[in-house]
């Protein structure tokens, strides 16, 4: 099995190196944007992303990628090898990577433009408002780093990015698991007759939902296992760390189900609410992303409009700007590892 690996970024930070082990056997330790989300002891697929454009750029003519100096660090470099004359590399201006995106819509294509998250949401929101959304070009904005994927601080940490974007009229936003889940929603947002914001983990991507024959479908939530003490809820990796929480959980006797939810706006809240309704299950919703206006605050507003009322808790990340360090440390800290994940279970029952 193979270990992902994130390149460390080339631009606005430099100071956080990898410090090398004194020897063959000993342990390297893990750098702030150095760091495996959940690719341990896991099959891994590289640039599941890149390698959807590449398939999606093969049989459509539309389809064409652009980046704001960050192209190896979204994956959108495998696109731009292959495809040279249909990528864009707009340089560190992300409103005009927004807006050139714009342009190209207007013009019938289906532009792919990347960038961290924190850009996006953050420095090129209002382009985003007014050239994408408000005119509701299909325009796919998919994102590298979100929530707690980096150790580099709040300059990187993108906690708020889909209560940004929740508000935002017209507006998909996709929060995929693994890379099964990538490079399935890459094609099913493609297709999509509208503005898409997808969160990104990149590089060598761990592979699990495959094992449960999932399929992405748009706008849909699954359910990966099923159980009848808890409810998990969940999306991004979280996905895969209340499947090993359910595990770990199941040892003690506790049985959990997991319910992937993978597109945050529109919700499935037909399919949420009627796996909510199974009496007897407390259900808590995990994600990356700060409690406040995510998928924790959606479900919960969704459930309590449909006047289904359930034992609820959320798993995430504090209302405050994080740490830096190495994400290891952070997420236990933040208690979204699959160790706090289940001690924070335990503590409900």
């Amino acid at each position: 099995m193979t270990q992902a690996v994130f390149g460390a970024n080339s631009r606005r930070q430099s100071k956080y190196v990898a410090r090398v082990a004194a020897s063959p056997d000993a342990r390297v330790a893990t750098s702030a944007m150095i760091a495996s989300l959940d690719a341990e002891g896991r099959e891994t697929v590289s640039a599941p992303f890149g390698q959807a454009l590449i398939d999606l750029a093969a049989k459509r003519n539309d389809i064409v990628g652009l980046s704001a100096d960050l192209s190896k660090y979204t994956d959108m470099h495998v696109f731009a090898e292959k495809h040279p004359d249909r990528f864009y590399q707009m340089g560190m201006a992300e409103q005009l990577l927004i807006s050139a995106a714009a342009g190209l819509a207007k013009e019938g294509f289906t532009p792919f433009a990347t960038t961290y998250a924190v850009f996006a949401s953050r420095r090129a929101y209002d382009f985003i408002a007014m050239a994408i959304a408000e005119e509701n070009l299909p325009v796919k904005i998919v994102c590298a780093l979100p929530g707690l994927t980096t150790g580099y601080g709040p300059s990187h940490q993108a906690t708020e990015d889909i209560a940004i974007f929740r508000g935002l009229p017209n507006m998909t936003i996709i929060d995929p698991c693994d890379a099964e889940d990538v490079y399935q929603a890459t094609h099913a947002i493609a297709d999509h007759n509208g503005p898409v914001y997808m969160r990104l983990l990149r590089g060598k991507v761990p592979n699990v939902l495959g094992g449960y024959g999932y399929k992405f479908k748009l706008g849909k939530a699954q359910l990966i296992h099923d159980g009848d003490d808890v409810l998990f809820i969940s999306s991004g990796f979280m996905t895969m760390r209340t499947i090993d929480a359910a595990k770990a959980l199941a040892k003690d006797g506790v049985s959990a189900a997991v319910l992937h939810v993978p597109t945050i706006k529109p919700l499935d809240l037909e399919t949420i609410a009627a796996q909510a309704q199974r009496k007897g299950r407390l259900v808590i919703t995990a994600e990356n992303h700060t409690i406040m206006g995510g998928l924790g605050e959606a479900v919960g507003a969704g459930l309590m409009r449909q006047g289904v009322f359930v034992p609820f808790k959320s798993i995430a990340l504090p209302d405050e700007f994080l740490d830096a360090g190495a994400l290891p440390t952070l997420h236990d800290q933040y208690g979204i590892s699959v160790g706090g994940i289940v001690n924070s279970v335990k503590s409900w029952l």
